[in-house]
């Protein structure tokens, strides 16, 4: 274990993270350096084992979990889950370039397998995030401390949420939307988000299609809005299934609807099309779930395309990344909601990353896709009035219950 004096080494050293965040954000849109003291990698930690953790949520949801081993006992979580898939074979590369290595050794994994991971898709990119996750977890286990201490501290220890009812909701009509938007609500959450237009027919069809598709996910909405009242902020996600035209058409007829977002009309890398809807429209725009580093959300802050951003820590590089990301948002006046759509580690972690998170909006959960979801953590992931509690034990402050994992493996 690390010694009181590494310990204060390592925290006297920190400070100097989110200067070079703010260095390296207006030199150029690449992520912030993690600076480790010279000598923590000579203290004897390294890391010996990768075991991957399957979880079945449901028929549609799996979460993907990588706990790393160290030489002395020590385990660290990361989140590496993509949807349906139940295996990702990626994570041995990147495992490789931390095998034998100190867990320190943060800014040399990024440096390695930054490059295999941004050329990639989103496998590469996810895979590569979740090792780093695993890595922080690590160093605050050694060291006694959360994770949020080691990134300059936390601003604040409870966070907002938001419901994500989306994969929730198999009635896919009006009143099934309504319904769950309406328990979700009961359950304390002020915020709730649905994704009403999710198998929208191409474009190019029949119009008839697209229309009945239009027609029907505003009424979602409408049933939504009805079902909530006004004092419950709406947040939908288009999934980039619009165009230009139709995204400012179907959000001027959702105005008097009150949404608090309108998320990714168009695919956010189209960065001159979401400006045009941007400046087209009056809801805020928030985007930018699947991208991937600084570089990716770069041009968006800078050309005003969005409100708000959306990195995830399972696909954005991980935790040091979406620092990065958060540190070049704040220059161009940009808020941070992190996309989260995920199982319970990937929230612990987006947790300690939104604690010290200046420009932080609120936080995404995926709602009521398993009732015993929360018991796959120790202690307990829980939330009170749509409230977060950020866990202020070492590392990210939990463990995983094998049992239970097992369990629904």
């Amino acid at each position: 274990m690390i010694t009181p004096c590494g310990r204060r080494t390592f925290l006297a050293a920190l400070p100097a993270f989110a200067g070079v965040a703010t260095t390296a954000a207006a030199v150029r849109p690449a992520a912030a350096p993690v600076r480790l003291p010279l000598g923590q990698a000579e203290l004897g930690v390294r890391i010996t084992g990768m075991e991957t953790i399957v979880v079945r949520a449901t028929g549609r949801t799996a979460w993907i979990f990588v706990r790393l081993s160290t030489n002395d006992g020590m385990t660290g979580l990361g989140e590496a889950s993509m949807g349906r898939r139940t295996e990702m074979p990626e994570l041995a590369a990147y495992f490789d370039l931390v095998r034998d290595r100190s867990p320190f050794e943060i800014e040399r994994y990024r440096q390695n397998g930054r490059a295999m991971a941004a050329g990639g898709d989103r496998v590469q990119a996810t895979a590569f995030s979740a090792i780093e996750q695993a890595q922080w977890d690590l160093v605050g286990r050694a060291l006694g401390a959360p994770v949020y201490d080691l990134t300059g501290g936390a601003l604040r220890h409870d966070l907002p949420a938001y419901a994500n009812i989306n994969r929730a909701t198999s009635d896919r009509t009006p009143e099934g939307f309504a319904a769950n938007a309406r328990q979700a609500a009961a359950d304390g959450f002020r915020a709730i988000k649905a994704a009403p237009f999710d198998g929208f027919p191409p474009l190019d069809g029949p119009a008839a299609d697209v229309e009945a598709a239009t027609e029907l996910g505003i009424a979602c909405i409408e049933a939504m809005r009805e079902a909530i009242g006004p004092d419950v902020d709406l947040k939908i996600d288009v999934h980039s299934f619009f165009d230009v035209p139709l995204a400012i058409e179907v959000a001027r007829r959702l105005e008097p609807q009150q949404l608090s977002w309108y998320e990714e009309p168009v695919p956010p890398t189209d960065v001159a099309s979401t400006k045009a809807i941007k400046e087209g429209i009056r809801q805020t725009m928030a985007g930018g779930e699947f991208l991937f580093g600084v570089e990716g959300f770069e041009p968006l802050c800078r050309e005003g395309a969005v409100d708000i951003i959306m990195p995830d820590v399972k696909h954005c590089g991980g935790l040091a990344e979406m620092a990065g990301i958060a540190t070049v948002a704040e220059l161009h006046g940009v808020l941070v909601s992190p996309h989260n759509p995920s199982g319970p580690v990937s929230t612990m972690v987006s947790a300690h990353a939104c604690a010290g998170m200046s420009n932080f909006d609120i936080l995404e959960y995926q709602w009521n896709e398993a009732d015993w979801r929360g018991d796959l953590l120790d202690p307990p992931e829980r939330f009170e009035a749509g409230i977060l509690r950020v866990p202020d034990g070492p590392g990210f402050g939990i463990t995983l219950n094998d049992a239970l994992a097992r369990e629904h493996g």
